[in-house]
């Protein structure tokens, strides 16, 4: 049998199999795509294995009552149509079933529902004020003569019709005790703002707060509903304003959605036309794109794999992949031209320049290794979908490239004068080798000088959500008097019972903090569902029939309330007694059993917390100093969120740090390994390092608050930048370069340049960070390399050297 010919072109048989098998790879990956989830709420940035406190900051964020919480404003038109219509809105709403709480300060809805019923049932079951002494004669005194002092105040309407059946005054205390420290102004029976001529109402939804879909429908739902309030007559001139955390999350992932599409068609039609001009042909054109498109199915469907959802920031650094994915594809078709015999440039291409692109790979493919090993969700996914992406338009420019195009791009475009023109640069970039040196040891020793004031991001940096919806925010839950709850009192027992104990233990000391003005006021789940035993003492302080006349008869003695009016009292007082201790299935379907079911719940590891927000007074308390006063209540947990959101950044940027440091390293032992001396070494490393350095300088200066993706974005600097210092490493150990080489290399640079100068301008704060780093960062490197990295003398720029043996 005679042997295969080694120099022999493709036949046609294996150019059809490896076409083949990339579009059935390519056609089931983008059916998997179709069917994976996708997602764009921050907490696939918290961590995988949160500690007790994480976990519990991580539980409201996704579930809690402040990622259900949405604020309303109703304005334009008069005051008296803004009224209408925030009951009219506030009523559908609460029919429509997607809200468990409802709030626009009418008390008519109380009436109604029959919670005020309820709780006048039960007031002996939940009045902080019921224990042995209040039923004693002095108590008994104290309290109708305070309930009395107060009929001739404006509370005063309220209260007597409830004087000879509550003479005690205890669904006064309970309904007190239900208003914030600082009440929203009401108008016309509801609430509205102190600032600005509009109605507010305040809902608390039921769907889960990492519900995307959900929250979505639930935003639709109001909006439609508010559309049907404008129909009625006289208010169709008012509008709707809404926020919240529903409402950024659902936003936001508008937003990303919507810029990453629009970055990923802008950055094609761009690049397209900058590689059209330099092909001069549309069928290279379309052969640049393969491996492109390839990795970005290749990374997402791992990250799908292996995550199960897809965030949506990781989405949109896949339109980041296309900057170096593409610069394979360049280097192909530029450099595979010029074979001596037809259908064998992909050969030459293949011994020539496919072992540096390859190390190439495997330098990225070290640098974001690192990030997939991160305790943190979001920066793993970034770094499977580099990894995955990368390898995958790498592979498909080897095996398919050669099948679609053989000898390369065949027409000339632009690349002989890019050729010509870098090669004029190049030659004369040397001499800045000094002057660079010099700048650089400048900038170095700047950002040591500043090194703690660099890495200053925060994880709101992360977030999308812009300044006016923020100003919004803050001005609704201004008129709303609504705490941001930036402090939670969790205690935590082995059921139930013991955790509503906890709570009325951290209850006790509060109320001293309250009393001293140190904190304003507090929400506890025990005011509405008190633990079994503080109801039995409470009912077991209620005397029977006769000994309550009797003390009745002497504290009413010589005032203005006789004892003789007081026996519906009694009579309620006896009832309160045969009645057993309220439960939460005695809450079920009344208005309360929102409030305890967000503040007590069952954790998912086992046991139960329950939770009291703080409303922080004039001075906000210290959590240190708030813990000392808690100090002796057990299984009490103090959260300061700002500050545990900013110690999970801290944590999050500490270990990218170190994880890009490892990867650094790996960078270059591979180096090493490969290249086998140590002034090559040297010479590839030291435009990478200096490329690193300018970058960071120049973010500096600019006074640009580092954070995590401008790690992630020099990650990627090294990545791009690593290709251009090993084809010039090339060059130099071949004693020269051809035009096509430097034109691959210029036109590689411009669409990296091009595409993440793109992203820079996003307002995604994610990919803006990424873009402000690499764009500048690759061209850098690229000049840098030509820099520093050098050729033997005595060949002729622009000349081919004779062959030697391929770097392998």
């Amino acid at each position: 049998m005679k042997p295969a010919d080694p120099a022999a072109p493709l036949t046609w048989r294996r150019r059809l199999a490896a076409l083949l098998l990339w579009l059935a790879a390519l056609a089931a990956g983008a059916v998997f795509i179709a069917h994976s989830r996708f997602s764009a709420d921050l907490s696939a940035f918290l961590p995988a294995s949160p500690d007790a406190r994480q976990q519990l900051l991580i539980e409201q964020i996704q579930s809690g009552v402040a990622s259900r919480t949405l604020m309303m404003a109703v304005s334009g038109g008069d005051a008296t149509q803004r009224a209408e219509a925030s009951r009219q809105l506030a009523q559908a709403l609460r029919a429509g079933g997607g809200f468990e709480q409802v709030h626009n300060g009418d008390i008519a809805f109380w009436q109604t529902s029959g919670a005020g019923e309820w709780l006048f049932a039960h007031r002996y079951h939940l009045s902080p004020a019921v224990d042995a002494r209040r039923f004693t004669v002095e108590g008994l005194r104290d309290a109708i003569d305070d309930t009395v002092s107060l009929l001739g105040t404006p509370a005063g309407a309220a209260i007597k019709p409830l004087l000879e059946t509550d003479p005690t005054g205890e669904t006064r205390r309970i309904v007190e005790a239900m208003l914030p420290p600082e009440a929203p102004r009401s108008e016309q029976g509801v609430w509205v703002s102190r600032t600005a001529p509009r109605a507010v109402l305040l809902a608390q939804a039921r769907v889960a707060g990492g519900d995307l879909d959900g929250q979505a429908a639930l935003l639709a739902s109001v909006h439609a509903a508010f559309d049907q309030v404008r129909r009625q007559p006289g208010l169709g001139a008012l509008q709707l304003q809404i926020s919240g955390p529903p409402v950024f999350a659902v936003d936001s992932r508008a937003q990303i959605e919507r810029e990453v599409k629009q970055l990923a068609i802008v950055g094609t039609v761009l690049m397209g036309a900058v590689l059209l001009a330099a092909f001069a042909s549309l069928p290279a054109l379309g052969v640049a794109f393969v491996p492109v498109a390839s990795g970005v199915v290749g990374g997402i469907v791992a990250v799908s794999l292996g995550f199960g959802t897809v965030h949506g920031i990781t989405l949109g650094f896949g339109s980041t992949l296309i900057g170096e994915a593409v610069d394979y594809a360049i280097y192909y078709l530029i450099q595979a031209r010029g074979a001596a015999r037809p259908g064998t440039g992909w050969r030459q291409w293949r011994a020539a320049s496919w072992p540096t692109v390859r190390l190439g790979l495997l330098t990225s493919v070290c640098g974001f290794a690192a990030l997939v090993f991160s305790g943190f969700p979001g920066l793993a996914q970034l770094g499977v979908f580099s990894l995955v992406g990368l390898l995958t338009a790498a592979l498909v420019t080897r095996w398919v490239l050669p099948a679609l195009m053989p000898d390369g791009a065949a027409g000339l475009g632009l690349r002989r004068w890019l050729g010509q023109h870098a090669a004029a640069l190049a030659a004369r970039l040397p001499a800045l080798r000094r002057p660079l040196w010099a700048i650089s040891l400048v900038v170095l020793a700047g950002l040591l000088w500043q090194h703690d004031r660099l890495w200053r991001g925060d994880l709101a940096s992360l977030s999308p959500v812009p300044r006016a919806a923020m100003a919004l925010d803050a001005e609704l839950r201004a008129d709303l008097a609504a705490s941001d709850a930036r402090t939670l009192v969790v205690v935590q027992g082995a059921d139930e019972q013991a955790a509503l104990r906890a709570a009325e233990a951290a209850g006790s000391r509060l109320d001293a903090l309250v009393e001293q003005g140190r904190i304003a006021g507090y929400d506890s789940p025990a005011r509405w569902l008190p633990s079994l035993a503080t109801q039995q003492a409470r009912l077991a302080a209620l005397p029977d029939a006769q000994t309550l006349r009797e003390r009745l008869a002497q504290a009413t003695a010589g005032g203005p309330l006789k004892a003789e009016r007081l026996a519906p009292f009694i009579d309620q007082v006896q009832q309160a007694r045969t009645r057993p201790p309220v439960d939460r299935a005695a809450l079920r379907g009344s208005p309360l059993a929102p409030l305890v079911d967000a503040l007590l719940f069952q954790r998912p590891g086992g046991g139960w917390s329950a939770m009291l927000s703080l409303q922080p007074g004039r001075q906000a308390m210290a959590p240190a100093a708030l813990r000392a006063a808690l100090q002796d209540v057990p299984g009490l947990q103090v959260v300061d969120i700002k500050q545990e959101l900013d110690s999970l950044y801290q944590r999050y940027l500490r270990e990218a740090l170190w994880q890009s440091l490892l990867g650094a390293l790996a960078v270059v032992a591979l180096l090493a390994f490969s290249l086998r001396s140590w002034r090559r070494l040297l010479a590839v490393c030291q435009p990478l390092a200096l490329a690193v350095l300018l970058t960071l300088g120049g973010l500096a200066l600019a006074q640009v608050p580092l954070g995590i993706l401008h790690l992630v974005g020099l990650l990627l600097v090294v990545a791009v930048g690593s290709n251009y210092a090993l084809f010039f490493d090339q060059i130099s150990h071949q004693g020269g370069a051809d035009a096509d080489t430097l034109a691959s290399l210029v036109l590689a640079n411009g669409t990296t340049v091009l595409s993440f100068g793109l992203i820079a301008l996003s307002h995604i704060p994610a990919l803006s960070a990424i873009g402000q780093v690499v764009a500048p960062g690759a061209l850098l490197a690229l000049l840098l390399s030509a820099t520093f990295v050098g050729w033997h003398a005595g060949v002729p720029m622009g000349e081919s050297a004779p062959a030697e043996e391929p770097l392998s």
